[in-house]
């Protein structure tokens, strides 16, 4: 192995399946959790919760205290791999910020796996991280890409996007997750990685609720062809890079998440158009759907920056303003045709 440590914050599904794969370079990875549910399922080797029938290596560790991380590691710990959801970051970041200070001091990077806008403030991963940890911008990266979580861990080759400021600290962390399976290509444009990984869930959600009312294969290439072109114009309000977006982390994820029957973002547009509430899905639901909050984030912004995004205001209604998606879907319909150079 070339490397000794690596740390995982959090046990969902992606952040188990990162941490899979960085059991291909890593003697060591740990898994740092709350439930004693998945710490015993994860050191029994399978995260059944969230990864039901997915083996896991015996180099793969769970902990549930920083303590037992300093008793499982192996050496230094070299990586950290943030798998918290969007909500979790800012709590986690509080509470636990003298360790992972600590961490950052040594020289290890810290990826992020976070995708969304924060509802309330408006924010961006990197703009949470970076209330806490400005000094170490240069080791904050964030990781998005087409990656299902079941998929990384049956070895399908996955590529993603890695983004962040330093080049330098990039390249060694792309080698860190490289393997035969999944490689990541690094780049600096981090609003342009983070907006696509975001805005590519409410597309899904939106892909989910036409699947829902009996839409098809037109249907789902207009989505994803108008889809783009709503997320290219958050994207130059942040000034993110256009080229970005037709990257792993935009449109390569976009695709995956609005095709892909693993995508919990369109399972969850698909019962909205059966009928059912958000609220009860959600409440439901074992993983983070995050586009939901998202869709949200993303009106706000719209509607604050004067952002020409239609889809988007049209999935806000459905999900937030109970509109019937059927009439939605024909009031977008009706709207009189602009050149598309236009909007």
């Amino acid at each position: 192995m070339k490397y000794k440590t690596a740390l995982v914050l959090a046990g969902g599904a992606f952040g188990t399946s990162i941490g899979f794969v960085l059991t291909q370079k890593f003697e060591r990875v740990i898994i740092l959790v709350r439930s004693e549910e998945i710490y015993n399922e994860i050191n029994g080797g399978e995260n059944t919760t969230y990864l039901p029938g997915q083996k896991l290596p015996k180099s793969l560790r769970a902990a549930l205290s920083w303590d037992e991380v300093k008793t499982l590691q192996e050496g230094d710990i070299q990586m950290v791999i943030s798998g918290l959801p969007m909500s979790a970051i800012d709590d986690f970041c509080k509470a636990n910020f003298s360790q992972i200070k600590k961490l950052l001091d040594s020289g290890a990077p810290l990826v992020s796996l976070a995708k969304g806008i924060d509802h309330e403030t408006l924010k961006l991963p990197d703009e949470i991280y970076h209330t806490h940890f400005e000094a170490y911008r240069k080791q904050l990266m964030y990781l998005s890409g087409p990656s299902f979580a079941k998929e990384i861990l049956d070895k399908q080759i996955t590529i993603v996007s890695l983004a962040g400021e330093d080049k330098d600290n990039l390249l060694s962390a792309c080698d860190m997750l490289g393997t035969d399976f999944f490689k990541a290509l690094p780049t600096t444009d981090v609003k342009g990685v983070l907006l696509g990984g975001s805005l590519k869930n409410v597309i899904a959600i939106a892909g989910g609720i036409m699947e829902g009312l009996g839409y098809n294969h037109n249907t789902r290439a207009a989505l994803i062809t108008r889809g783009i072109v709503e997320m290219l114009r958050f994207g130059s309000y942040f000034g993110a890079r256009p080229e970005t977006f037709y990257g792993p982390s935009g449109m390569g994820d976009l695709i995956l998440t609005t095709t892909g029957e693993l995508s919990r973002n369109k399972s969850f547009g698909i019962e909205i158009a059966k009928g059912r509430k958000a609220e009860e899905i959600i409440a439901h639901s074992k993983s983070v759907v995050e586009g939901y909050k998202t869709t949200k984030a993303a009106h706000l912004l719209a509607q604050s920056k004067n952002i020409n995004a239609r889809i988007f205001t049209g999935l806000y209604q459905v999900l937030y303003q109970n509109h019937d998606p059927k009439e939605v879907v024909g009031a977008l319909m009706m709207l009189p045709p602009k050149f598309e150079d236009e909007g």
